[in-house]
């Protein structure tokens, strides 16, 4: 559906993203996932035809950037980080104005306003000025504007920035409902977003690709890391560390935030042994005072932070 080969885009100097290489298959809802300024929007737009690259290709069911970019467009519902919308426009007014310069006739126009006022909620908002309505309304009628022309393929920058919780939830719920029949490609740096969505993450950080596959393939990859969390009555810390940093496959020990009275310890762990017998058996031969023990798989966010973080 989508090839992209050694996509470099350089602003001046500064490389932007650098030598990014990619499929996406039909059907498939894939998040780019990183920090802010790693390159995710960069990419979006010059896969949307908005920007072209420095260096690299990119192909939308065999059609070039380079030579066939309104051929693409047309394949493309494009939604950015910011949706443009007329803000002194009715809502219905606004999608009728959108769906004829998209060439729908009018009887195909109204057809497509319905379908998409019930399937992005916005019922209520038909006609009341754009600017009237809130940001959560404003990124639904960006989807709908994005979909007017039942395109193959749907580019979301950041659908959710800025909206409440609740917004969040009903925006993914959409973003779900969308992917049932077309390839969603969104970028985001809300990890639950990502792994609520997704059915394929890709990591970028200063504009490469550093990690790539279902959120479940991630985690599997990162060699059975986990991380067991203790909580203790008052215990001096520096022997809890001198005594359970030494168990074998204990890489890390950290201290927690905890209360006056207790002592909070999260210790990152590695390997195919488990290491709580041989925590517990120290725990009770110290004779500390043993208030929580639990372990934790590796989450997508223990991925992203060591897959992100500088040096």
């Amino acid at each position: 559906m989508i090839a992209i080969q050694n996509l470099t885009k350089y602003y001046g100097r500064v490389c932007a993203v650098d030598r990014i290489s990619l499929q996406i298959r039909k059907g498939e809802i894939v998040g780019l996932l990183g920090p802010n300024g790693a390159g995710k929007s960069s990419t979006l737009r010059m896969l949307t035809c908005f920007l072209l690259p420095s260096e690299g290709s990119i192909k939308v069911k065999g059609f070039d950037i380079h030579d066939h970019a309104l051929e693409i467009k047309r394949l493309i519902g494009y939604l950015p980080e910011s949706a443009p919308l007329y803000q002194d426009m009715l809502v219905y007014d606004y999608l009728q104005f959108v769906a004829r310069v998209r060439g729908l006739g009018a009887a195909r126009r109204e057809e497509r306003i319905r379908e998409l006022c019930v399937r992005c909620g916005l019922r209520e908002v038909m006609h009341k000025s754009v600017h009237e309505i809130s940001r959560g309304y404003k990124q639904r009628v960006g989807l709908a504007h994005a979909m007017l022309g039942d395109p193959e393929i749907l580019v979301l920058d950041e659908p959710t920035a800025g909206l409440d919780p609740n917004q969040i939830v009903e925006i993914r719920d959409i973003i779900r409902e969308i992917g049932k029949e077309k390839t969603v490609i969104l970028s985001t740096h809300i990890l639950s977003e990502a792994e609520a969505t997704c059915d394929r993450v890709v990591i970028i950080h200063n504009g490469a690709i550093v990690a790539d596959g279902g959120t479940q393939e991630l985690k599997q990859e990162a060699g059975g890391a986990y991380e067991i969390h203790l909580s203790l009555q008052s215990t001096d810390f520096h022997a809890v560390k001198s005594a359970l940093g030494s168990v074998p496959g204990v890489r890390e020990l950290l201290r927690k935030e905890a209360g006056p009275s207790t002592l909070d310890i999260r210790l990152s762990c590695g390997g195919e042994r488990d290491v709580r017998p041989a925590v517990y058996q120290i725990v009770k031969q110290q004779g500390w005072g043993l208030l929580e023990f639990r372990r934790e798989s590796r989450t997508l966010e223990h991925i992203f932070r060591e897959l992100t973080k500088e040096n």
